[in-house]
């Protein structure tokens, strides 16, 4: 699949909104791969660009599924983004495996634990270079 210049543009923008600025640069040198097509000129640009659901509850549903991966790293790019945008307190933060430790169990919900507060830390960084 071969997106157009508008589509990709799109997802490019939807990326960098979902993760935070500049990190739809990472794309970039697989632009032609026909999955970085499907990625950025799909996902991004109709699926995440949607307002079917908020930003917020896509994010909740891919932190759902995610969990079930035991990915802790995605979990943290994810939180980043969520964090970036002000989608969560630090109190939903705190909630979010103590609820998913029913519906993923104990070691899934582990990595969806230190994957937020790797996005914590992270977030405590930027807030202290910025001072």
């Amino acid at each position: 699949m071969k997106v157009d210049e508008a589509q990709w543009q799109k997802g490019l923008e939807v990326f960098d909104k979902v993760y935070g600025p500049g990190m739809s640069a990472m794309t970039l040198p697989f632009r032609d791969s026909a999955f970085n097509q499907e990625i950025v000129g799909n996902q991004f640009a109709n699926l995440w660009a949607s307002e079917t659901f908020s930003m917020r509850e896509k994010r909740l549903m891919v932190l759902g599924a995610t969990a079930m991966l035991g990915r802790p790293d995605l979990v943290e790019i994810q939180m980043n983004g969520a964090l970036i945008n002000g989608e969560f307190t630090d109190e939903e933060l705190d909630f979010l495996p103590l609820f998913l430790l029913f519906y993923a169990g104990a070691g899934n919900t582990t990595t969806v634990f230190r994957g937020i507060e790797a996005a914590k830390a992270r977030r405590k960084e930027r807030e202290a270079a910025a001072e």
